[in-house]
């Protein structure tokens, strides 16, 4: 079965999700998608035990009403999040990590924003714009930005620094009549 076949939900995170996620994000030292998610802030820590990681603050951050799981049938393999940079002005930025690269290149991410993104603007019916930041050595994440119609609003240039070089902040974004239509 491909991974387009198989059954995609988002659900609030419980402790068998948070295992997955645990397993597949946060018991290796070094793990893949820590490259691609923001790595110049560094600020990745490995849990050895599950029992570390359910009592850390990326736990608590799950557990939120900020996140909820992306479920593969049935099995926890990232998170999408929704983040207000102001909500009185109704300025809000959307996130995802799927933890695996096994599941990377299928598909799902795409798949996933579109449920997360409908979410949000039927949740939050006074919401006109959601964003998305990522900076120019995911090239991934910024096709997948444009794929969903996201239009690029900012570049703003050498503000990331990693592995002794310099990469831009991108920022993206989508309009509730952009999305609907």
């Amino acid at each position: 079965m491909t991974q387009k076949n198989k059954l995609l939900t988002l659900s609030s995170f419980n402790s068998q999700y948070l295992k997955h996620i645990w397993r597949d994000g946060f018991q290796d030292e070094n793990p893949e998608w820590t490259k691609w998610n923001a790595p110049y802030f560094n600020d990745y820590h490995a849990y050895p035990s599950f029992s570390q990681f359910e009592h850390s603050p990326i736990t608590d951050y799950l557990l939120s009403d900020s996140c909820k799981c992306i479920c593969l049938d049935g099995k926890g393999i990232g998170m999408v999040s929704k983040n207000w940079i102001d909500e009185v002005t109704r300025w809000l930025e959307i996130g995802i990590v799927i933890y695996n690269p096994t599941y990377w290149h299928g598909g799902i991410g795409g798949r996933v924003l579109k449920i997360w993104i409908s979410e949000i603007f039927d949740q939050y019916p006074e919401l006109e714009h959601i964003g998305l930041t990522t900076w120019s050595g995911n090239s991934r994440m910024i096709h997948l930005a444009q794929k969903l119609g996201f239009k690029k609003e900012a570049q703003i240039r050498k503000v990331r620094f990693y592995k002794e070089k310099y990469y831009d902040c991108m920022k993206y974004g989508i309009l509730r009549n952009e999305w609907i239509n």
